[in-house]
């Protein structure tokens, strides 16, 4: 089925040294992007779109908010970038409220979601052998299947996405994977060598999958059981987006590691984050780890913006309540054009009746009508706008939606 989308002059000539200049491993929408405020974007032509992906959680608290806008313009007239040759005056206050928000000890700032990952990753292998004592070059991860923990090579190693994999190897060893959402499998697939499980709460990349009832509170149970750490990668579906601080939380589960990014930049800069206790985080000693940007004094000013409007509470609430006002519009449209839906907070993955056309064809056309997702795996659209969203503009974004799957 074709698009509805006509791209004016001026977008189709900065979009074509995109494509002359740029490295194709992005298919993007054709909308060039200009300017941003709350929930909406505003094109090169001046045409306004309602953002419903929040540039995949990095922007839950809309764009340019104006309190990071603030945190950012102060510390930009002071000092952006010392390395951690040096100490700086931002870093200590960030790690403090970050570590107390999580309810741990320490932090190892990074930039990047993948780059928490790997740290994750050098972390469990590391407390597996100097603190569990697993022999040498002998430590096991075990991951899900659906899995999206970024783009690395490592990562992808481990991904069953072959799109991801297919050309990259040979991939590092060391990770098993088991079927996501079984807990009885992660318990079969632990041995001596295992260091830790490491998991989405929900996954995002995978069309929000959420799992069943009680998965991650047995994922505790069987790590405290077998001297495993938890490892949650909360880096969409943490910091409020689905009404809870952490996506842990809606089951009442506090993991061993958290891996944190996107939303912790507040849209502005990459800031991603290692949080854990003492006994875990500690054994990373001088020089083993790094980044020349990680806990730079810009991005630990945001961060530390970005905790304390966590810590009121709002953002979660306002994920609760919009999301359960998102989910009772969504319905009417199952069987008519979607075959399922999946809500948790302000985040949805939509599938679409393959009938109605692709994800991407759906994309496109709502692009049309001036709304903003994104498909993945073929048939699934997420839904995941800012948090600042109205109730009203999800109500006429939805009514796109069925307009769209009519036509």
């Amino acid at each position: 089925m074709s698009s509805a989308i006509s791209i004016d002059e001026s977008s189709a000539a900065l979009i074509a040294a995109e494509d002359e200049h740029v490295a194709h491993n992005y298919h993007p929408l054709p909308v060039v992007i200009a300017r941003g405020e709350g929930a909406w974007v505003t094109d090169v032509e001046g045409k306004r779109y309602l953002d419903l992906l929040a540039a995949y959680s990095a922007l839950n608290f809309g764009h340019r908010h104006p309190a990071l806008l603030a945190a950012a313009t102060a510390q930009l007239g002071r000092v952006t970038l010392t390395s951690r040759a040096f100490h700086n005056d931002q870093l200590g206050t960030f790690a403090a409220a970050l570590a107390e928000l999580c309810g741990k000890d320490l932090v190892l700032p990074m930039n990047t979601g993948a780059e928490a990952v790997e740290t994750g990753i050098k972390v469990a292998r590391a407390w597996a052998y100097r603190t569990k004592g697993v022999a040498a070059d002998a430590a096991t991860i075990i991951v899900a299947d659906g899995n999206f923990h970024g783009r690395t090579t490592t990562i992808v190693g481990f991904s069953d996405d072959e799109q991801a994999r297919a050309g990259f190897g040979p991939f590092t060893p060391g990770f098993v994977r088991v079927p996501y959402g079984d807990a009885d499998a992660i318990a079969a697939a632990i041995d001596e060598n295992t260091a830790a499980v490491l998991v989405e709460p929900i996954q995002g990349e995978a069309g929000v999958v959420i799992p069943p009832d009680g998965y991650l509170r047995a994922i505790r149970e069987v790590c405290d059981r077998e001297g495993v750490l938890f490892i949650a990668d909360e880096i969409q579906s943490g910091l409020a987006r689905v009404g809870t601080t952490f996506a842990c939380d809606r089951e009442q589960v506090v993991p061993d590691v958290y891996l944190l990014g996107k939303a912790l930049g507040g849209g502005i800069v990459p800031l991603s984050a290692v949080v854990a206790d003492r006994d875990v985080l500690g054994v990373i000693r001088p020089g083993e780890h790094g980044s020349t940007f990680g806990g730079n004094p810009l991005a630990a000013a945001i961060g530390a913006q970005v905790v304390q409007m966590l810590a009121s509470g709002e953002f979660q609430t306002r994920a609760t309540a919009l999301g359960e006002h998102l989910e009772a519009t969504l319905a009417p449209l199952v069987g008519n054009g979607v075959t399922a839906i999946r809500v948790a907070g302000l985040w949805a993955g939509v599938d679409i009746d393959p009938a109605r056309g692709t994800g991407r064809e759906i994309a496109e056309r709502l692009l049309a009508r001036g709304v903003l997702v994104k498909d993945t795996h073929g048939q699934t659209i997420r839904i995941a706008p800012p948090l600042v969203v109205r109730a009203t503009e999800l109500d006429w974004a939805v009514e796109q939606l069925r307009l769209v799957l009519e036509s």
